[in-house]
């Protein structure tokens, strides 16, 4: 690996060590939400730009890090900042985030990757240049896939840069607007998964799986 690669993977790998060393994923809890919650709503208030900007920079560099808490931080951003706004920070954020650890992954592993196993991709990355918005959509809105990894995977692939960033604004925007809107209620949440409820994530598959109505009807016009 080059220097300057290396260089980059020890600077995150710094990153994500000093995260967990200072402790602060153990802040990143419901519990501790609730309980400093009237100061972050009063340091808003007072101080809106500044909570915006602070929120976003925590969230860009929480998900560009694959690092745990987003549930967390999309809970935060509903009872600070209301529901409307709280989701429209929450996605922009989380986009963002995703991108950069989308083009970091691309940057670092992308050609070695493809040179190693490039034919066994092959039918993959066909896939992914024709439909991957429709399966990008997918992965979002189904809510079994891990966050972190399909930005890291996506990163290995061929999927154009246009169709992740479009697929992630798009499909993250149902999830987050629910746990924004439990943030709002925060009094009735003790853990993130009381946001998802079985109706809910029957509700984000059927979104899931109409995103593919599209690649299926294609692959059977073909197959006629």
């Amino acid at each position: 690996m080059p220097a300057r690669k290396l260089l980059i993977v020890v600077a995150l790998a710094a990153l994500v060590a000093l995260f967990f060393a200072s402790g602060l994923g153990k802040q990143l809890t419901v519990a501790s939400l609730k309980e400093h919650r009237e100061v972050l709503v009063a340091f808003a208030t007072e101080h809106r730009l500044g909570a915006v900007a602070l929120f976003l920079a925590v969230y860009v560099l929480q998900t560009a890090l694959s690092l745990p808490g987003a549930a967390v931080l999309s809970l935060a951003a509903g009872a600070v900042f209301g529901t409307l706004a709280g989701t429209v920070y929450a996605v922009i954020g989380a986009t963002a985030g995703a991108t950069l650890a989308f083009l970091v992954t691309r940057y670092l592993f992308h050609d070695a990757v493809q040179r190693r196993v490039g034919p066994r991709l092959a039918a993959i990355n066909r896939e992914l240049e024709s439909a991957g918005l429709n399966y990008l959509l997918f992965l979002r809105l189904v809510p079994i896939f891990p966050f972190f990894l399909i930005n890291l995977g996506a990163g290995l692939t061929r999927l154009p840069l246009r169709t992740f960033f479009i697929g992630t604004l798009i499909g993250i925007i149902p999830g987050g607007f629910v746990y924004v809107n439990a943030g709002a209620s925060l009094a009735s949440i003790d853990t993130p998964a009381d946001v998802a409820s079985p109706r809910v994530l029957g509700s984000f598959a059927l979104l899931g799986l109409f995103s593919l109505i599209p690649v299926l009807y294609r692959k059977l016009k073909r197959s006629a």
